[in-house]
Formats: structure tokens, sequence, C-alpha cells
């Protein structure tokens, strides 16, 4: 089996290993407390950072605030022909700085899984997986792994990706987490649309601050989208308060 360093082991690394441990020799590293005690009840190795830099496969599981400290981090420890893969939810700017801050010797590819563990619960199959090439050739062979786990698989570019998860997850969560917020409540003559946003709410609202936090401003594209869904929210409240 290969070997594979998953680097963060929060709620989406802990899924990651728990995937991947069938397929790789998994070894993961996190300074979070409870890290190393969670990794031996899923059955991996835990491990330093540059341990885990070390290995034929390097998955960076880290919110994108963190990217260039921990791509920095890896870079003298990574061997000749590693392939390093981040799984953030937006994609232009982790591929910049992978391309800027990772050695030429090894091969980079950015993807981005659409789907969290409250997503997965009923497994992969049919869930979508994006796959954005950074360097070199092994986009297709990432892409493939995805297939075999029964994932949904895009192959695009950072920036289109960008484009349309600015329509995708930014308003997406932005309304999800407002509704969140708000704590609406589960109403017995709720119709199927209502139901629809408790579902969102059972989605979105487990997810953390910070995931929601760089889906919003890490991508160059959402805060037009949502300036643009907030003007028109409030014009139709302003026509409907109007004179008939």
């Amino acid at each position: 089996m290969k070997t594979l360093g998953l680097i963060g082991f929060g709620q989406f690394g802990r899924l990651a290993a728990a995937t991947l441990k069938a397929h790789f020799e998994v070894l993961v590293t996190d300074t979070g407390a409870g890290a190393a005690s969670a990794a031996a009840d899923l059955g991996v190795a835990f491990g330093t950072l540059a341990e885990a830099a070390a290995r034929e496969v390097v998955v960076a599981a880290v919110p994108v605030s963190v990217m260039a400290d921990v791509f920095a981090a890896i870079a003298p420890h990574l061997r000749p022909g590693a392939l390093v893969v981040d799984v953030g939810s937006v994609k232009m700017l982790p591929a910049r700085l992978m391309a800027e801050l990772l050695p030429s010797h090894v091969d980079i590819v950015a993807t981005h899984p659409l789907f969290g563990p409250q997503s997965a619960k009923g497994g992969l199959e049919g869930l979508r997986f994006v796959v954005c090439p950074v360097r070199g050739e092994r986009h297709e062979k990432v892409a493939a792994f995805g297939r075999k786990l029964g994932l949904a698989v895009t192959v695009t570019t950072a920036e289109e990706h960008d484009r349309e998860m600015a329509y995708v997850q930014a308003l997406t969560h932005l309304i999800g987490r407002s509704l969140v917020n708000l704590d609406i409540p589960d109403e017995d003559l709720k119709t199927q649309s209502y139901q629809h946003l408790l579902e969102l709410c059972g989605l979105i609202g487990a997810d953390t601050f910070e995931l929601f936090r760089a889906i919003q401003t890490q991508n160059p594209y959402a805060a037009e989208v949502v300036r643009s869904f907030v003007g028109e929210a409030q014009r139709l409240l302003d026509e409907v308060s109007g004179p008939a």
C-alpha cells in the first residue's frame, strides 16, 4: 500500500482517514488536544508534521486560513515525486499557495469534496468531488480514485470552481447559517419547501464558522453574488411595503 500523510484531523480529516485507511497506510498529524487518541480509536497511526509530509501522498485537510503556514512548514520534508493534495472549500488560493510554496519536485492537485460528515453519513456513493490540476499529470489518477470510491467526479480549473461555488456554496451557506442562527422551528404545518429549509439547517448547522468564513472571504467571486442576493431581497421587501 502507498503511504499517505494526512495533515489535519478535524471533522473532515477524520472522515478522510476513515475512508482512506482501506487504500493507504495512513499517518495523521494534528496539534489539537485528543487527536492522537482519536487516531488510535480509528486505527490509524499518529505522528509529527515532518513524518506526515515525508509520505508518498500528502493530504492537507486544514482551514484555508492556515494553509500558507502549513505548506511552508512541510516543503522541506516532501520527498521527490510525492503528490500533495488539498481539500479546501475554495480552490484558487490553495492552488496558488501550493504552486508558490511547494518544491518543484512534487506533483500538486487541488480538490474539493462537496460533502462532509453529515452528508456522507449514508456513504460516498454519488457525492460530488472536484479535481483541479495544478502541477503534473496525476490529477487523472486522483479523479480515477474518486470514481473508484463511488464519487461523482468533475475535473475543472480552480477559477471555474470558484466561480460556480460563489453560488453553490457562498449563497447556500449564507442562507443556511442565517436560518440556523434564527433557530427556525420544526412547525406542524410545514410545507415541503419549509422542510427543505430545515434539512439545509441540519446539513450546515454542524459546520464550523471557520469554514463559513473561508467560503465567504477566500472565494474572489463570492462577495458580488452575496451582495446581489442581499440587495434583491431588500428590493423585494421595499416593493411589497410600497403602494400596491
